[in-house]
């Protein structure tokens, strides 16, 4: 039930069809007694820093989920952010101190982290690659440095995005070995998807599932439905995988307490869940 004392958080992002965190939030609130709620906010680019100041002069806004494509540019339209936002180079939850200053945090990587480790896989030491380098790549590729990786490979059609990555990779932890330009997933433990290939029925793969070692762990990002055509062919091959979803329970809890919600777990999460694709 939404009363005048209903605090909102805004899920910000274009398009908003392949949106899931309503779906999982606000069943979540309505099982806690909760009186908040997540509303999906369909914003082009264009209108976006815009929007994000009106939003947070609502005096009932709690703060903002930010979704694609705005994960990067939010960066630049906050007064502070965290050291993980500094090496992804993106921002996915904003919130307003009681000073007024926006300020913001990425949880993306460490939901996506959170996720591979609890299905058994051992990070330390292991190689990775990350296609794709816009937001939810920065932020994936931030929280696998920071876990005690020994090689990373970063691959994204505009090499400029990658290189800037590995850059920001190479500064803050230079043990770690950094290559870029290719997505070849030969070689390397772990490999995600975190393009947005998936998101349409007929995208081309991200990369040649072939070349898949089965040992190798695959994870993916795209949420607009559980088993993705990438995610399918390398189950095929015997690759044990993360669906997309994954990555968002596991990152819900940080970002309850971001807010000053109570927290919860993932499993929690996944019993209240009403999700549809």
């Amino acid at each position: 039930m939404i009363t005048g004392h209903t605090e909102l958080i805004a899920h910000i992002g274009f398009p908003t069809h392949t949106f899931k965190s309503p779906m999982i939030y606000n069943p979540f609130f309505e099982k806690e007694g909760i009186n908040a709620v997540v509303v999906p906010f369909g914003c082009k680019p264009e209108h976006y820093p815009a929007l994000l100041k009106a939003v947070f002069s609502l005096t009932n806004i709690r703060g903002a989920l930010i979704t694609m494509p705005h994960k990067v540019v939010t960066v630049g339209l906050l007064d502070e952010v965290t050291p993980t936002v500094n090496v992804a180079g993106a921002c996915n939850a904003v919130k307003r101190l009681p000073d007024g200053r926006l300020v913001g945090d990425m949880f993306d990587g460490a939901g996506f982290v959170r996720g591979v480790m609890r299905k058994g896989l051992q990070l330390d030491g292991a190689r990775a690659l990350v296609v794709g380098c816009g937001g939810v790549g920065c932020a994936i590729a931030a929280s696998l440095a920071g876990s005690g990786i020994a090689a990373i490979g970063l691959f994204d059609v505009n090499t400029a995005s990658a290189e800037a990555l590995g850059r920001r990779i190479r500064d803050n932890y230079p043990a770690i070995q950094v290559s870029t330009g290719s997505n070849d997933p030969a070689g390397y433990n772990l490999v995600v998807n975190a393009t947005p290939m998936g998101m349409n029925e007929g995208d081309p793969l991200p990369l040649d599932v072939s070349r898949l070692d089965p040992r190798t762990f695959v994870g993916e990002v795209v949420m607009r439905t559980e088993m993705t055509a990438f995610l399918s062919a390398a189950q095929a091959r015997g690759c044990p995988i993360q669906v997309g979803s994954d990555m968002l329970f596991e990152q819900i809890p940080a970002y309850l307490e971001y807010f000053g919600f109570p927290t919860t777990t993932a499993e929690v999460l996944r019993s209240v869940a009403r999700l549809s694709y």
